[in-house]
This record gives structure tokens, C-alpha cells and sequence, in this order.
């Protein structure tokens, strides 16, 4: 058998080839994707995850959207809304995502991540409708993260949004659509480092963004101004 540090640089050559293949089909989703990976880390960093669980976030977030390399270009760039069978076909990524991921046996924690990366706290999520803490905490970060960057990037049926409103969304979408301790968590990262952007900050201060998040206290007060 392979160590632990074999298993995790597999993990890691696999993850570099899915992500050369994305870079090649869609180099903006790409990058959206590693960006999710890496404001994931820091969410999860700030909720006090363990070294191990922060490696399988991170991939997790970087490999959220990997089953969407199966969704037709047509749907992924459609300017419109999407008919329902485009809907339905669009809402089988997380599950697909899961079934490339699981075919290596080093990323499997990871799979379990991205198959629920979708779902919301309540309930009304895909593909198996988790509520609250059913879904595993690492997705429920992924989910926040990756509505973050979803509004403060153009997309082809909507302008982008500035980071303030994006976290006034998250904010209000609390305790429904997102876990509240996440976006809190969120809110907080952002908070310390600054509001000139979570890309602008090197990598080498994201281990100290902020201190782990202390459950018993009350949440940052822009999250709950929702200013």
C-alpha cells in the first residue's frame, strides 16, 4: 500500500490534469473554481477545520463544478433562461462531478463533497434535498463560496456584482438558501482581509486571514446589518 503522502500527491496530479482540461474547455470556470477552492480553505480554516479536512476542501472547492466538463457548451453559455429539460440536465453535474472524482479512490472524500456542493440548508437543494447539517460541512462552505463568486463574476444571463452586495446576499440568504455560520465565517474572513478583495491577497497570508471563529461568539455586525 501507498502512504498517505503518495495518496495525496495522486490526488493532486489528478486534480492538475481535470483542471488543464477545464482550463482548455472554459479558462474562466477554471479559474472560478480555483478561486472557490482557495476562499473554501480560508472558510474552513476560519471554522476551525483540521489540516486533512482543509486538503479535501480545498480540492473539493477547486473540483465543485468538474461535472459540468459533461454539460453541453450550448446550455453552459446560454444568454436565457434554460428550458426545463436543459434545467434537468444541468442539475445532474454534482452527481456526475461525484462519479469522475470517486474513480480515484484517493479523492473520494472529496467526491462526497462535490455531490452535495448544491444542496441548501433548507432543503431545497440537489440532488439528494439535505437539510441543515444532513449535508456534510465542507459542501455547505463550497455552496457559500461559490455564491460569492458566482455574483461578483459576469455571467451570460447577468452582470456581475460588487463583493458588498454579493455579502448582502449571503447575509440574507442565511438560515435558508446558506448554513449562517458559514456565511458569518465568510463575512468574517472578508472583514480581515480587507475589502480591496479576497484575490488580491497573496497566498501566503491566507493561513493567518483571520483567527478560528469562537462558536460562542455573536457574528460579525456586518452580517448581522447585512451592510
Amino acid at each position: 500500500m501507498g502512504s498517505p503522502g503518495q495518496a495525496q500527491s495522486a490526488a493532486r496530479q489528478t486534480l492538475d490534469v481535470l483542471l488543464a482540461f477545464l482550463d482548455e474547455r472554459q479558462p474562466e470556470h477554471a479559474m472560478h473554481m480555483r478561486r472557490v477552492g482557495r476562499l473554501s480553505e480560508a472558510v474552513g480554516r476560519r471554522l476551525g477545520l483540521g489540516e486533512e479536512e482543509l486538503d479535501e476542501l480545498r480540492l473539493a472547492g477547486e473540483l465543485h463544478d468538474i461535472g459540468k466538463a459533461a454539460v453541453p457548451e450550448a446550455i453552459l453559455n446560454k444568454q436565457g433562461p434554460l428550458s426545463d429539460e436543459e434545467w434537468k440536465f444541468m442539475l445532474r453535474h454534482t452527481v456526475i462531478g461525484e462519479r469522475i472524482l470517486a474513480a480515484s479512490p484517493a479523492l473520494a472524500a472529496v467526491a462526497r463533497l462535490v455531490r452535495s456542493s448544491a444542496e441548501r440548508w433548507d432543503g431545497s437543494g440537489y440532488p439528494d434535498g439535505l437539510t441543515g447539517e444532513e449535508t456534510l460541512l465542507g459542501a455547505r462552505i463550497i455552496a457559500v463560496c461559490d455564491a460569492f463568486y458566482a455574483m461578483t463574476s459576469k455571467r451570460p444571463y447577468y452582470p456581475a456584482r460588487d463583493a458588498q452586495e454579493a455579502i448582502g446576499e449571503l447575509v440574507r440568504g442565511a438560515g435558508t438558501q446558506f448554513d449562517p455560520q458559514v456565511v458569518n465565517a465568510l463575512v468574517a474572513v472578508w472583514e480581515a482581509w480587507g475589502e480591496g478583495g479576497f484575490d488580491d491577497i497573496p497566498g501566503e497570508q491566507l493561513d493567518s486571514a483571520a483567527p478560528p471563529l469562537d462558536p460562542a461568539a455573536p457574528p460579525p455586525v456586518s452580517a448581522l446589518s447585512g451592510s
